[in-house]
Order: C-alpha cells, then sequence, then structure tokens
C-alpha cells in the first residue's frame, strides 16, 4: 500500500520525503521491520521508541511515522511527523491491514473485573448460535478453534488489527474483546470501529499506571465518549460508575441490574456450587456459575446478544449450556469431602466478590480458607487492603507469592501483613512457598469447608526475576488431591 493512502485518516505536522512510496509492513518493535515497512515511532512508558529509528532504517525500513523528526535524516527514507503516534499507529494500522472492524460486528467489554467472562462467554455463545466469531482476551484470543497466545489484555494495535484482518479472511462475522485501561489510555484501539461496548464495573486497580483513581476511571469513561451513534452502550447500573460511563456516549445507551428498575433485569431463585436458578426478565433458567457478580455478568451477556437482535428464548437456551471460564470460580472437588475454588481474583474488590458468593453457597455450613498473594512490580497501594478483604470474610487465611516479578516475595507480603491488625493476624499464616501454601490449607480443611485459591486462576506459571516457570494452582490440587 502507498504510504499516502496509509496517512489519509492522519493530520501530519510534518512531512520529509516521498508519500508516493510502496509500504509492505507496519511495526512499533523495530526487530520486527523488514525491507519497506513503515517504522512507528511511540514513546512508551518504559523505553522511547525514537531512540531506534536507527536501527529499524538499517532493517529496511522505507518510511518512519514519529512526534520528535529526528535531525539527521537517511536517504531514501520518508519521514512523517504527527502529533501523537500512539493515536496515528492503530489509525495506520487499520487502514494496512483492510479496515478490519468494518467488515465485523465488534464488541468491545471494558471495566476491572469480568471483562473475561463477558467476552468468552459471548464468543461461546455466538458460535454456538452457528456463528463464526473471534475472541481477544487475557486468558487467549482465539479466531474461531485457532488459539493464539495472549500476551496482554488488549494487543498493541499492529497486532491488534492483524489478528482482527485474520479474523475477517477467516469468515467471521462477530470479534468479542476485552479493552483494558492501558490499552484505553494509549489508543491501542483507535481507528476500531465498535458495534457496542459493555461496562461491568469500577473499583480499584492499576494505579500504578494511571497514579488516580480518577485517570483510571477517565479512562474506561473514553472508550464509551468514542463510540459511534451507531453503536450501543451497556452498562451496569449495580455500579456507582455505571451512569457516568455513559453520560457522554452518542451510543444508544441500556441498562443492567441485579437490584433495581433496568432494561435487563435478573434475581437469583436458588444457587449451589454446581451452578444457579435464575429469573432473567420473567424468564427462568439454569445456569453453570455462581455468584450475584456472575448474575450481572450474565445479565450483560444477555444485554449485548438481544442488542444483537437475538431471541431472548434463545439467548436463555445457550446460557444454560454455558460453562464457566477457566480459573473464574472454578471448583476442584477434594476426595476427602472438600472443596477447592480457583479464582483469578487479584483486586480487593474481586476477592470481596468471590468470597462474598462462596459464603453465600455455604450458608454458614463450613468454612473457608483464603490463599492469595499481591504480584510485584504493580500498584502497592492494594496490598494491605487484598489481607483486608480476605481476613474479612475468611476464617483462615494464608498470605503466599503469586507473580513476585521483579521483588523480593517476602517484602509483597510484608505489605499485605501491614494491612492487618493483632486480632486479625490470630487467623492468618504467611509461607511465602505458593505450593507449599496451598498444601498446607489442604491440610487444614475438614469435611464440608472450601478452599479458595485467588489471584492466578487461568494462569500456568509463576514469573520470578523476569523468569516464567511452570505453576498451575489447579494441577498442584490435583496432585495434593491424589498423593
Amino acid at each position: 500500500m502507498k504510504l499516502q493512502e496509509l496517512l489519509k485518516n492522519t493530520k501530519p505536522l510534518a512531512i520529509v520525503g516521498d508519500v508516493d512510496v510502496d509500504i509492505t509492513g507496519v511495526n512499533i518493535d523495530s526487530r520486527k521491520v523488514k525491507s519497506g515497512h513503515l517504522f512507528v515511532a511511540m514513546k512508551g512508558t518504559q523505553v522511547d521508541g525514537h531512540q531506534f529509528i536507527p536501527k529499524a532504517i538499517e532493517l529496511g525500513a522505507k518510511a518512519v511515522l514519529c512526534q520528535d523528526m529526528p535531525e539527521a535524516k537517511a536517504e531514501g527514507v520518508t519521514y512523517v511527523q504527527v502529533a501523537d503516534t500512539e493515536d496515528a499507529a492503530g489509525k495506520v494500522a487499520t487502514l494496512f491491514h483492510g479496515d478490519p472492524s468494518r467488515h465485523l460486528t465488534l464488541v468491545g467489554v471494558t471495566g476491572t473485573n469480568g471483562k473475561t467472562t463477558i467476552a468468552t462467554l459471548l464468543y461461546n455463545m455466538f458460535r454456538k448460535m452457528g456463528h463464526k466469531c473471534g475472541l481477544l482476551s487475557t486468558v487467549c484470543n482465539y479466531i474461531e478453534d485457532e488459539a493464539i497466545p495472549a500476551d496482554h489484555t488488549t494487543p498493541d494495535p499492529i497486532e491488534l488489527n492483524a489478528l482482527l484482518g485474520r479474523m475477517v479472511q477467516a469468515g467471521c462475522e462477530y470479534a468479542f474483546m476485552e479493552c483494558s485501561s492501558h490499552a484505553i489510555a494509549q489508543k491501542r484501539i483507535s481507528g476500531l470501529k465498535f458495534a457496542g461496548g459493555i461496562f461491568t464495573n469500577l473499583t480499584r486497580d492499576h494505579l500504578d499506571y494511571h497514579k488516580t483513581f480518577e485517570n483510571y476511571r477517565d479512562a474506561k469513561k473514553a472508550f464509551f465518549d468514542g463510540l459511534p451513534k451507531t453503536a450501543f452502550a451497556i452498562t451496569n447500573a449495580d455500579d456507582k460508575n455505571g451512569m457516568v460511563m455513559v453520560q457522554n456516549t452518542k451510543a444508544t445507551v441500556k441498562t443492567y441490574s441485579i437490584r433495581q428498575m433496568a432494561d435487563f433485569r435478573a434475581r437469583i431463585i436458588e444457587m449451589h456450587f454446581a451452578g444457579m436458578y435464575l429469573d432473567v426478565d420473567g424468564h427462568e433458567v439454569g445456569v453453570q456459575f455462581i455468584g450475584k457478580f456472575n448474575v450481572s455478568n450474565l445479565l450483560a451477556v444477555y444485554g449485548a446478544a438481544r442488542m444483537l437482535g437475538k431471541a431472548p428464548e434463545d439467548i436463555l437456551v445457550t446460557l444454560s449450556t454455558l460453562h464457566s471460564v477457566s480459573g473464574r470460580l472454578e471448583p476442584v472437588q477434594s476426595p476427602d469431602g472438600y472443596t477447592a475454588i480457583v479464582d483469578y481474583a487479584h483486586t480487593p474488590d474481586a476477592l470481596a466478590n468471590v468470597l462474598s458468593s462462596i459464603h453465600e453457597v455455604l450458608n454458614g455450613k463450613g468454612q473457608i480458607i483464603t490463599v492469595c498473594g499481591a504480584g510485584g512490580n504493580r500498584d502497592h497501594g492494594k496490598r494491605p487492603i487484598m489481607a483486608q478483604e480476605a481476613v474479612k470474610q475468611s476464617d483462615r487465611v494464608i498470605i503466599t507469592s503469586d507473580n513476585p516479578r521483579f521483588e523480593d516475595p517476602q517484602a509483597i507480603i510484608d505489605d499485605m501483613l501491614a494491612g492487618l491488625n493483632k486480632e486479625q493476624m490470630k487467623k492468618v499464616v504467611a509461607i511465602v512457598d505458593r505450593k507449599e501454601a496451598i498444601k498446607t490449607a489442604c491440610m487444614m480443611a475438614q469435611k464440608g469447608d472450601v478452599i479458595l485459591v485467588a489471584g492466578k486462576g487461568h494462569e500456568n506459571y509463576q514469573e520470578i526475576k523476569g523468569v516464567k516457570h511452570h505453576f498451575d494452582d489447579k494441577e498442584v490440587l490435583h496432585e495434593i488431591f491424589n498423593a
């Protein structure tokens, strides 16, 4: 494609060189540049891509898109200066890959918790209804049956548009994607056309990046601000920020709730560890999920499917056949009569929700032993709050390692314990080794009890000093049960 064509949705501040040059690829990673490529120099949070312009040219870049025009310019290379390369990268990538979101019904899901569950359930539901679909999620990306490993909740704009382009080539009609606050703030979704957006909830998370809760909230809101008037915006009326999200959107607004009047409503009729019976808009349905927060997730799925033209009865029949997402409130039954539940809960609110759901099912007939930690090189402020939430709703708590990354695991545990008083500490034990922590919880558990292993969910690794070591909470539990 000609460079001139690629630039039609951007507003260059300056151009040095020939815009009639043929471009054979677009990259933001200089190491991936090949002959004829356009290199986009991004000002990242860790590294400034402008310093890799010479390397990109050395590998064959024919054009450079930048925010700061380099003083030294290579002969035969076109330089395009724009005000914001983050914004321009998405628009250029979208055009290079044939504007794929215009050929798909693309639905984005944002919020603190529930994004993976909602996006995955929509993907599974629409496939069961006979449609070809794609999924972009924290756990894994899918183009129909083809699994593509996910490194980020939302890929960079080049990879994102390449994946959407492959979905179009595979004949997909629908694509469902998680839109993280990082991705929205960094404009990774710039240039995409969404048919709809869903808001789940908003609680403290990622303040290491956003610095303030207001910045975090505004990043989420920017997604809805950018929706076109042809789109729908479904928001959680039970969340205090639910209506804030959609106050400036051009999209058609719909609400869902389990507590008040809304466009889509549900209530729990009965709940046990195998699932729940619900009343959804006057229809009874059995589902293989537990917890009030999952009722909200299912309502969001139901509402989106309704907005995408599906009949209520067809939606509910399909919902009744769907299973929970890997590592989301996933039960593992012990031969000794207690239940272990593996969940990805890694924020205070998510942990509180999961524990509350377990209490609703147990109804005072067993004890809860919680195993949890906190990630390294992330928001330090949530660590003591995580410990407080665990202690508040558990009979015993074992504080352990999560993904320490480049931090000392004991220091992370100390940060968590700092949030507890002497009385709370009586029910807490700290064990750095995660496997030993889970084993200790199993030794404590009696028949009828529940062990919650929180924080890692679907992840099959522990990241220590930059190295990912194989570690799977479910595997560890099965190993202990079979010993």
